[in-house]
């Protein structure tokens, strides 16, 4: 017999589902982030049942349920239990204040319900209840527009339920609802449902839905929610029942599910005595009502914040009307979808919602600020049709339940794929929920800000000028600030002492900003620096790597030019105006640069997104290095004037550089860039007097070389007097390349003899055995030298392909503290602890400055090789090496002769004589020798009368010294 509620109390929370249209599945009020939730049927009502696996609707079933779902969905509803007293609570605890929002937080309307339950039927776990929404009783409402129908009363007739019987026959009386008697009335509400609503989802065709309907908004319901990014809904108006994975993003999993095998046919309990039923047969649940059957699963343990996700997207979409945009489909069929829901006044992108980390009271990053401006007219497009007004606003909670994925996200559009990562970005530096244990890589950037204006004076290149800031007196060594362009880079213009051409619109993109920007005023707002090694690769002797510090920031044009309209009007993150064109969107804009994709916690320009925004217009254009045509020859049109007085000996001109009508001279004695050379004497210099003017007004500002000049101090012109000033360090030479080129040894430096001391005390093992130990390309091992048998570190140059498979594979290696390389045996290997191997290399690559020495496959290469191996590898000698200029264009190390370059001046500190003249003497004198040869040869003179002499033995030179095995 059914049980009467045995008192009046009443239950608070929100109606989360209507399965049917009598029944709703409702939420309690918690703080917990996953309130308990409970299943109830309108009390003496039974509705028509939607199709099951394989059937049809029930007449009106689909508009029953229709009313009762837009009735109540979303409506905040009061709950209480009639039989604890008590509100609902959570059976996992309660979360405390600052768990994510409540039900009741969440509601917009604010609209309370209030219900008791009516009776219930032993074994039977749902509560059959009357339902209030306001004064309004929602079964009585259902009722009298004719949706359901009242059950016959078995005994005793409560008040409430003749009220009920009454209501029904005037909706019959009426013809309304399901008592609409017009003819084909009842064959008209039964749905034309596909296969997919029914079970049979084999003949969906994904790629054809898709082609159709491809970036247009679909109207659909959801019926099931799997996981936070995982839907089943129903596509309106066909009903094609369809999985959507919302793109771009991948909430956690719900664990692996196993459903209980249901029985062929499922009575439904109703109000009888004794159990006794009405013999309404029900059959199989549909997909979209197993929502509510959560017993029907076995369920393995979800991954962490997996039941929070889906919660989360449960009570924002499950049953409720959204737009569908389809963005693609995977490999296995499955539809890929941005979701768009109505949320009072506003219309919100599930995925930015899952994966967002904003806060209403907290700042706000400005980049995804600007998405939102820029997104707008897409949102309102996607959701036009939901019937609410379309609102950008910012998420009133702290969600991080869901990641960023390339895979769906690159179906996206760039604008939308951007704010997407934009979002996590910001959820894994406030480590929401995902990303708690979440630890950042490590950057070497940092973040500054400071802003000044000034004239720019250089252009460096495509990416980098200097600008003299205004705020320092002209002519201070630090006026002028290097400022290169935040987030971008341009093509490399080449090394020209490496024989490095140019890249493609590499001078294309200095050209450019030459002729915008020279003379110009701009405003500088530096955004970060970045410690940037001097040496990549390699070290300094004298000590660890030499680093610098590279300033970047964005560059503003005060007056707007020709190529204002290439840059977007976007607001400053303080919502006002940019001061001006910003100089970086210009050359993307022109595609003579790419947008650098930062790692999630590098600093970047302030203006990042406007800058992607600019490349996808320069992609899309097919412009600069966006094109597949050939670039275009460079010519440079404005040019300088030079005037040549003469000539010295070495055929150099001398004269004088003109710019318009200034000359180049005076400004750079102005400036305190230069000294006056009066060596050849002053009547062979034009101008003699304005350019002693221009020094001494340099002198008495104390500008640039003359900031410590003390006035009647006698300064030496020579430009030997600077040699004092420079690096200067006491080497040994270790191993002699051509072309002028060898490693040095500092003599100070104490990392030598401490690396010395620790391979020393090494235990070596003998050979490791085949698979234990695969050394590859680029890594520090031990090595045996083949010469003197010691070991030593060195770095792996080439490997065998494929692995090492015998003893004597041949590896190739680099002895980075000698400079030496050779092949050597696996069996000549040994691994080496990286408190060892990380510590960079002590060779340092040096070359002759200011000489031009032959390589060994040239004319006389081997014997200035011969020549420089003689005279620095003989004995134990030290030099003294002045750093002239420091080449930092190698990069890397990889092998012999490879990384960065220090071009000096060699002395022998016992005689003092530089290596660098006795090589330039030598090649002078072997030139003289071979001019009066081929003279004699000309002349048929004395041994040449009958023509070349040479044997067969003399066409082979002699073996030089092998410069392989160096020093140790």
């Amino acid at each position: 017999m059914a049980q009467a509620a045995a008192s009046s109390g009443w239950l608070r929370g929100r109606v989360k589902a209507a399965p049917s249209g009598d029944t709703l599945v409702i939420m309690g009020f918690t703080k917990a982030e996953i309130p308990p939730e409970k299943t109830i049927v309108l009390a003496h009502l039974s509705s028509p049942r939607l199709a099951r696996r394989g059937g049809n609707d029930d007449p009106f079933a689909w508009e029953s349920r229709e009313f009762l779902r837009k009735l109540c969905i979303g409506k905040a509803k009061m709950v209480t239990n009639e039989r604890k007293g008590e509100e609902i609570q959570s059976t996992e605890g309660s979360q405390g204040s600052n768990s994510l929002l409540t039900a009741k937080s969440y509601d917009p309307n604010k609209k309370d319900v209030v219900f008791k339950t009516e009776y219930t039927i032993p074994n039977f776990s749902r509560e059959f209840c009357s339902l209030f929404v306001g004064t309004t009783n929602i079964a009585k409402e259902v009722v009298t527009h004719g949706w359901a129908k009242v059950k016959e009363a078995k005994g005793e007739v409560t008040p409430e339920h003749a009220e009920l019987l009454r209501l029904e026959e005037q909706a019959r009386q009426q013809g309304i609802g399901l008592w609409n008697r017009a003819p084909g009335a009842s064959a008209a509400a039964i749905r034309n449902l596909p296969p997919s609503s029914v079970g049979d989802p084999s003949n969906l065709d994904a790629m054809g839905l898709l082609a159709a309907n491809k970036g247009r908004p679909m109207e659909a319901i959801v019926e099931q929610v799997r996981d936070g990014s995982s839907l089943r809904v129903y596509l309106l108006p066909e009903f094609q029942f369809v999985q959507v994975f919302v793109a771009g993003i991948q909430a956690p999993s719900m664990g692996r599910r196993t459903m209980a095998e249901p029985t062929a046919t499922t009575e439904v309990p109703s109000d009888e005595p004794n159990g006794e039923t009405n013999g309404e047969i029900r059959g199989t649940l549909t997909s979209a009502q197993r929502v509510t059957a959560s017993s029907a699963y076995n369920e393995v343990a979800p991954d962490p914040y997996g039941r929070e996700a889906k919660h989360f997207t449960e009570i924002r979409v499950l049953n409720r009307d959204v737009r569908i945009v389809l963005e693609g489909v995977d490999k296995f069929s499955n539809l890929i979808g941005s979701v768009y829901y109505p949320d009072g006044e506003a219309a919100k992108d599930l995925a930015l919602e899952l994966i967002e980390n904003w806060n209403g009271n907290i700042g706000i990053s400005v980049g995804v600020l600007w998405l939102h401006y820029r997104l707008k007219k897409r949102i309102q497009a996607m959701t036009k049709h939901l019937m609410v007004p379309v609102a950008i606003l910012l998420p009133a909670s702290v969600q991080g339940f869901a990641k960023y994925v390339e895979w769906s996200a690159i179906m996206m559009e760039d604008e939308a794929r951007r704010k997407l990562k934009a979002a996590e970005l910001q959820a894994k530096k406030s480590k929401l929920r995902l990303w708690t244990n979440y630890v950042p890589p490590a950057t070497n950037s940092k973040a500054i800000s400071d802003s000044f204006t000034g004239e720019v004076v250089e252009v460096v290149s495509g990416d980098c000028i200097i600008v003299a800031d205004d705020a320092v007196p002209f002519g201070s060594p630090a006026a002028e600030r290097r400022v290169n362009l935040s987030s971008i880079r341009c093509p490399k213009l080449g090394n020209p002492r490496r024989d490095e051409k140019p890249a493609p619109y590499a001078r294309e993109a200095r050209e450019f900003l030459r002729t915008r920007l020279i003379g110009r005023q701009v405003q500088v707002s530096m955004e970060y620096s970045r410690k940037v090694p001097m040496a990549d690769g390699s070290t300094a002797p004298t000590g660890p790597a030499d680093t610098r510090v590279m300033g970047f920031g964005s560059v503003f044009l005060l007056s707007q030019g020709k190529d204002s309209e290439d840059v977007s009007p976007a607001p400053l993150p303080a919502g006002g105006q940019q001061p001006g064109v910003n100089v970086a969107e210009l050359i993307i804009a022109r595609g003579f640069g790419a947008v650098i994709r930062h790692r999630d916690f590098e600093e970047r320009s302030n203006y990042y997104e406007n800058l992607l925004a600019a490349e996808s217009r320069a992609t899309a254009g097919r412009k600069g290095i966006h094109s597949s045509k050939d670039p275009p020859v460079m010519h440079v049109m404005d040019l300088l004037t030079i005037e040549v007085e003469t000539v010295d000996r070495t055929g150099t001109f001398l004269g004088s550089l003109w710019e318009s009508k200034t000359n180049v001279a005076i400004t750079l004695l102005e400036a305190g860039l230069a000294r006056l050379q009066t060596s050849f004497g002053t009547d062979r210099i034009p101008d003699a007097h304005l350019l002693a003017q221009a020094e001494q007004f340099a002198k008495r500002q104390k500008l640039k070389i003359w900031e410590n000049y003390v006035e009647g101090e006698q300064i030496s012109n020579d430009p030997a007097h600077d040699r004092k000033q420079k690096e200067e360090f006491k080497v040994m030479v270790t191993e002699v390349l051509g072309g002028g080129k060898f490693y040095v040894q500092a003599v100070a430096d104490q990392k030598v003899a401490s690396i010395q001391k620790q391979l020393a005390s090494l235990n070596l093992k003998e050979a490791p055995v085949l698979g234990s130990f695969s050394p590859k390309k680029g890594d520090i091992v031990l090595a045996q030298f083949t010469a003197d048998n010691s070991w030593n570190r060195a770095m792996i140059v080439t490997a065998p392909r494929g692995g090492v498979q015998s003893a004597k594979d041949r590896f190739e290696v680099f002895y980075i503290d000698y400079g030496n390389q050779e092949v050597v045996a696996y069996n000549n290997l040994r691994p080496l602890d990286p408190s060892v191997s990380s510590a960079p290399g002590i060779a340092q690559l040096c070359s002759l400055v200011y000489l031009k020495v032959p390589t060994l496959d040239e004319d006389y290469g081997q014997e200035a090789a011969m020549l420089l191996s003689d005279t620095t590898l003989n004995g134990p000698k030290e030099f003294r090496a002045v750093i002239e200029e420091k080449d930092t264009s190698g990069g890397k190390v990889k092998g012999q002769g490879t990384g960065n370059v220090l071009l000096v001046t060699l002395i022998d500190d016992e005689s003092g004589k530089s290596v660098n003249a006795m090589m330039l003497k030598k090649q002078e004198a072997m030139n003289e020798l071979e001019k009066h040869q081929s003279e004699a040869h000309r002349q048929r003179l004395g041994m040449w009368e009958y023509g070349d002499i040479q044997s067969d033995d003399d066409e082979n030179p002699p073996p030089i010294k092998k410069t392989g095995a160096g020093k140790r």
